[in-house]
């Protein structure tokens, strides 16, 4: 089986797009192995979130009104804790993908949505009505049933074929997501500084968290193979660039989200972008649709609206009786 074969196994809605990290990564294997240390994944895209980020802060340093921007070390020290929760969430997706298929990481992945809502509640001591709550559930059963295939097919035998630690490791991954976005969106929230300096503070421990992984690698294997930074392209390819790339630049992208909006609409949008990923590839690419599409949309739209219109507008309230005088 070639590794185009292998990464659109049971995701045929979304073959031809390549967009979607777990299909990319996918297809950055060979043989089902990685021809590159994967590790160093992760940190060319937090270097490359770094730059763009440092520089458009050059930017706004030389306007005329400077960005705000708060040093000192007990605000900046915040820092670590999504830096670390990050590095460790990026090399769990990748070791989970070595057991499971992309249509199985996907559907494991639709656990972050349930996940988010709770650390949502916890964390940010945003509370959710029991209307939102059913719509988050909603959202999560939507996307899952949109990319479960019927069970006559081969991709609903992979789903739960995979070994037992495939699946603790995308629930695993699922859970660090949430946590990760969540606590981003407290930190980007916490002051009125400049997105792109808390984006360069956010960054700057991540490569060097990053760093410090490849140097503990070097390290357990007894440098073997020789220092990272003379292997960090070895086994490098186009899609494998496409993969540091779609990371690097959806990280800048939420943490837009992150600082404007919030986690919840994090989800809503990622999952609605997944739904019209598929419809297009229907009509681009002639790709068959099938009933749990459809099902999946319906469920999503019906969530959408019930997070977000006034309840008012979702249910029809009693009017209040007429007073009258004795």
């Amino acid at each position: 089986m070639t590794n185009l074969q292998r990464a659109t196994k049971g995701y045929d809605l979304t073959k031809n797009l390549g967009l979607e990290i777990g299909i990319l990564t996918t297809l950055s294997q060979s043989n089902g192995k990685y021809k590159y240390d994967y590790a160093t994944i992760p940190f060319l895209a937090e270097l490359f979130k770094l730059s763009f980020s440092s520089f458009f802060l050059w930017k706004e340093c030389q306007s005329s009104s400077p960005p705000r921007m708060t040093k000192e070390w007990r605000s900046i020290r915040l820092y670590l804790v999504p830096s670390v929760i990050y590095l460790i969430h990026n090399n769990v997706q990748f070791a989970t993908l070595t057991y499971v298929d992309p249509s199985t990481y996907q559907i494991m992945g639709n656990l972050k949505i349930v996940t988010t809502g709770i650390l949502f509640r916890l964390v940010l001591k945003r509370k959710l009505s029991n209307l939102q709550w059913m719509a988050v559930v909603l959202l999560a059963v939507g996307t899952t049933t949109s990319q479960v295939k019927g069970c006559g097919d081969a991709p609903c035998d992979s789903l739960f074929s995979a070994p037992f630690q495939g699946y603790m490791l995308g629930i695993l991954s699922a859970c660090l997501s949430a946590l990760a976005g969540v606590y981003t969106e407290y930190l980007m929230k916490k002051n009125n500084d400049s997105l792109y300096w808390q984006n360069v503070q956010l960054y700057t421990f991540g490569v060097i968290f990053n760093m410090g992984w490849l140097i503990y690698g070097d390290f357990k294997a007894g440098f073997e193979r020789g220092p990272w930074w003379q292997r960090l392209f070895n086994g490098y390819s186009i899609t494998t660039w496409m993969v540091v790339f779609n990371l690097g630049s959806t990280g800048l992208l939420v943490s837009w989200l992150m600082k404007y909006s919030d986690n919840i609409v994090k989800v809503y949008s990622t999952s609605m972008a997944m739904l019209l990923t598929m419809v297009l590839s229907v009509y681009l690419f002639n790709v068959r649709a099938t009933l749990q599409l459809f099902l999946g949309i319906v469920i999503c739209i019906i969530s959408l609206q019930m997070y977000f219109m006034p309840v008012n507008m979702l249910v029809e309230l009693p009017q209040a009786l007429p007073v009258t005088s004795k």
